[in-house]
């Protein structure tokens, strides 16, 4: 029982981590919400029965959820945000004076990462 114990307060603790980084990034645009919110529900379902059922039932977040655990697909609106906080990403690093290199890097590996978004199905 203590092992288990042990998993399941590393999971919570996990889901409660994903939670509050996810819930700066609803306010900090350079920080990515849903991957957070993805992985506090995987972590609440092995932990808490509760805190998953909120998480799957919160108004905002639990669309979300329900959309990538049913077929993998991501909103119309989601997609736009995170899109344009893509785009925006790197002309923020430029205004904060980062060196060219780390640029570069922000808009490959963001590059991919916009191409994964919009291969995305759309919810049924």
């Amino acid at each position: 029982a203590g092992v288990d114990t042990g998993v399941r307060v590393f999971w919570l603790l996990a889901g409660l981590m994903s939670v509050a980084i996810g819930a700066i990034g609803v306010v900090l645009p350079l920080l990515p919400t849903t991957p957070f919110l993805l992985i506090a529900a995987f972590a609440f379902a092995r932990s808490s029965a509760r805190l998953n059922r909120w998480l799957r039932e919160h108004r905002s977040f639990g669309p979300l959820i329900d959309n990538w655990q049913r077929d993998g697909s991501i909103d119309r609106k989601s997609k736009r945000i995170a899109i344009i906080v893509l785009l925006m990403t790197p002309a923020i690093t430029w205004l904060f004076g980062a060196p060219l290199w780390i640029i570069v890097s922000q808009i490959v590996v963001l590059s991919a990462v916009a191409v994964f978004i919009l291969t995305r199905p759309l919810p049924a």
